[in-house]
């Protein structure tokens, strides 16, 4: 292996797991690579330790997100373990999280107006992101070839991937990550938020009981200040937003247990302390606040236009999502204006996340003739009923891209690759059509 501008470099051992830590220095922006402007990339490799001086093929995990840092293991649990029987594991922090150089308000807030911090948060897109890729796969393991596994974002990242440099990829596993090639942010909420209002009405079938509590906690927060701990106001919008736990395959428990104990017997009034800290953990992106600054931007291309706060324009449609609604429903994975002013960890994106939203001419993330071309075999596992990612996009994508198969499941939720044994599947399916390019 080739050291290039690797910085720095750590190895140690696990339970069932060997590590290997690496430093790069990467450019900030990949457009202009001499400009002197440069940043850290993370990169942490995994390998069974019995194995660890084995030529093993390499897997690259494409983290879900956008801005999430790669997952810290614990062991050979899940979809790791099933990987490490025959892959040494590659796991990058994105460009702007984690170990990589992360976003955070002051740095961005230093770099001037609006406009300047947004023209910086374009460089932490797919594109930046592959590029990264694929200087980890030429300079660290000597530009071999190497599979790719993306969950959710991961996907988008994949189809970035193939578009761009499809040289370097041997075969692409995708879990609930197809997305709409040429889909808007506003297309894609169009189509989610019915399965939103269908989640909601999963759940109230599931806990009834909740529907009068639910109910209860937006009265008293319609009332005003009730305050969460760290000091931000507890609104109805933001309790709301709590539903972003149903796409997951446990979501319908974690809201319940929290609404759960919202009061107790000898306060009826008062909201309890566990509930608000609580709810503040789950809504206050605290640990991923590009999640929420990028969030619409991920759909953005030169055929969309701004994004211009999509979510919000569909929910204003809907009255049936209003806060003073009964039932009250719970929101989606959809980010909203407000949040950068009732959320004290985003207010300081917020002038950056204006102007990334007023933004226009955007750079294509996807080339569809390129895609339509692809021989690297792709096999993706499409939830029926995902609440993130709609599945009818998906498969109108994977009717384009070349080699692409599909297996469509209602299995699971958006969390499959973690939860369950979708990964193994997919290897099984790569593996009878006669597994990846040499």
């Amino acid at each position: 292996m080739s050291n290039g501008t690797v910085t720095s470099t750590r190895e140690y051992t696990i339970p069932g797991v060997h590590v290997t830590d690496r430093t790069l220095t990467v450019p900030l922006d990949w457009s202009r690579p001499d400009d002197g402007r440069t940043i850290s990339l993370f990169v942490r490799e995994l390998v069974d330790p019995t194995r660890r001086a084995d030529d093993l093929p390499l897997l690259v995990f494409l983290q879900g997100g956008p801005g999430g840092k790669g997952p810290r293991p614990t062991g050979p649990d899940g979809w790791v373990g099933a990987a490490l029987e025959r892959f040494r594991v590659v796991l990058l922090d994105q460009r702007g999280t984690g170990r990589s150089t992360a976003v955070r308000a002051g740095a961005l807030t230093a770099l001037g107006s609006a406009e300047a911090q947004a023209e910086h948060l374009t460089r932490f897109r797919a594109d930046s992101i592959v590029a990264d890729a694929e200087h980890v796969r030429k300079t660290v393991y000597g530009a071999r070839r190497w599979s790719t596994l993306g969950q959710s974002y991961g996907g988008f990242l994949t189809l970035t991937y193939l578009s761009r440099a499809p040289e370097g990829v041997s075969a692409s596993y995708v879990t609930g990550g197809l997305a709409g090639l040429t889909a808007s942010a506003e297309d894609v909420y169009r189509r989610t938020q019915p399965r939103v209002v269908a989640k909601n009405a999963l759940c109230r079938e599931r806990y009834p009981d909740d529907v009068d509590r639910v109910a209860r906690i937006a009265d008293r927060l319609a009332t005003g200040d009730v305050r969460l701990p760290g000091g931000d106001v507890l609104t109805v919008e933001r309790f709301q937003t709590l539903g972003m736990a149903f796409g997951m395959g446990p979501g319908f428990e974690r809201v319940h247990w929290i609404v759960d104990e919202a009061f107790d017997d000898d306060a009826p009034d008062d909201l309890t302390d566990t509930f608000l800290a609580e709810v503040e953990a789950a809504t206050g992106f605290a640990t991923n606040p590009m999640y929420a600054v990028l969030h619409e931007s991920i759909y953005a291309q030169s055929g969309t236009g701004a994004t211009a706060w999509a979510a919000q324009r569909v929910r204003d449609d809907d009255a049936s999502f209003d806060a003073d609604a009964r039932p009250l429903l719970f929101t989606g994975e959809m980010i909203y204006p407000w949040m950068f002013e009732q959320v004290s960890a985003l207010r300081p994106f917020r002038a950056a996340a204006e102007a990334l939203a007023a933004r226009t001419g955007w750079d294509d993330l996807y080339d569809l003739d390129v895609l339509a071309r692809n021989e690297v075999p792709l096999e993706a596992a499409v939830y029926h009923d995902d609440m993130f990612v709609d599945a009818g996009l998906s498969l109108e994508t994977a009717a384009h891209v070349g080699n692409a198969r599909t297996w469509v499941t209602n299995e699971f939720e958006h969390d499959g690759l973690r939860l369950g044994d979708v990964f193994p599947r997919l290897l099984a399916r790569m593996d009878a059509r006669g597994g990846a390019r040499p």
